[in-house]
């Protein structure tokens, strides 16, 4: 039986007045519908009481612990998750994932996870990797969509976590920031870890891992006052893009976690990772894939055109 991760946080002002399971969600980075569960099992604890219900509101600064299980080893496979394959071969795929996918297993997260859709796929990815992530190598926000690699051999997966490590994977990112940047390109060049007011967000603080974003601005919407940029990743850490381009006052559009302003028709973070390139692990060439932005993404781009005309770089 695998022993459950506790995690015991103060409610930062920003979640006060919120429902419990959004504030389960959000702490655990879990979904709703877990969040839920954990609540109504009696794996959550507000001020050391069990909330009455998924609906209750907590306050400001009440202490809050939620007990999860990691996934046990021997995932499930499940063939109704979908996604696109941009390329498979004997040892590598390579995955356009889309929006709101979870990639892998976490705290409290079970099923329906990318992971468990390329089992039901590719089941001889089962013994690559860790257990809970078969094959997976990196990651992507549930909310950003774009390419992932994912390895389908032992082979394969050593390699591209070494690439990885010595930062020769190409990442770039395509992002809509709020505002309109001074320069034309840039470096930001800061520390990230958890947020001392925010349990379930990132940020430039003291001693955190040092991370690394490089950005270029492709197109200025002045009447809108957005910018669409390309960002390439030199570190990977989590929430990097959004944590950085939210320290400079420039959030990714729709990012609300990060202040970034809601957009009308798009739920998700305006963020899609456009193109991946790196070495293969076996025959040394090297590849470079490109996915386009999907439908939603790129119907808001459409909607900025129209409002007013870009000055292109």
């Amino acid at each position: 039986m695998t022993e459950p991760e506790v995690l015991s946080e103060r409610i930062p002002a920003a979640l006060a007045g919120e429902r419990v399971d959004r504030v389960v969600s959000l702490i655990a980075d879990i979904s709703r519908r877990e969040a839920v569960e954990l609540i109504n099992t009696g794996g959550v604890l507000v001020n050391g009481r069990s909330p009455d219900k998924p609906s209750v509101r907590v306050a400001a600064d009440a202490s809050i612990t939620i007990e999860v299980t990691e996934q046990e080893s021997g995932m499930e496979a499940d063939p109704d998750v979908e996604f696109e394959i941009v390329h498979c071969d004997d040892h590598v795929i390579v995955v356009n994932k889309p929006p709101d996918l979870v990639v892998h297993p976490g705290s409290g997260v079970r099923g329906s996870t990318l992971a468990n859709g390329l089992l039901a796929r590719f089941p001889e990815i089962a013994s690559v990797g860790e257990a809970e992530r078969p094959g997976i190598v990196h990651r992507l926000d549930r909310g950003t969509s774009g390419l992932l690699m994912v390895a389908r051999t032992a082979v394969a997966y050593e390699s591209l976590v070494r690439q990885l490590a010595a930062r020769t994977v190409a990442r770039r990112y395509l992002a809509l920031a709020v505002g309109l940047f001074d320069s034309e390109s840039g470096l930001i060049d800061a520390p990230l870890g958890r947020s001392l007011r925010d349990a379930t967000r990132r940020a430039v603080v003291a001693g955190g891992s040092p991370a690394r974003t490089h950005y270029e601005v492709l197109t200025r919407f002045s009447e809108s006052e957005v910018s669409l940029i390309e960002c390439v990743l030199e570190t990977g850490r989590t929430h990097q893009i959004r944590a950085h381009l939210a320290a400079i006052d420039h959030p990714v559009v729709g990012d609300q976690r990060y202040g970034g302003d809601p957009l009308a028709g798009l739920n998700r973070p305006f963020l899609h990772a456009a193109n991946l390139g790196f070495v293969h692990p076996v025959s040394d060439e090297e590849l470079e894939f490109d996915a386009p932005l999907p439908d939603d993404l790129q119907s808001v781009l459409d909607t900025l055109e129209t409002l007013d005309t870009p000055e292109a770089d």
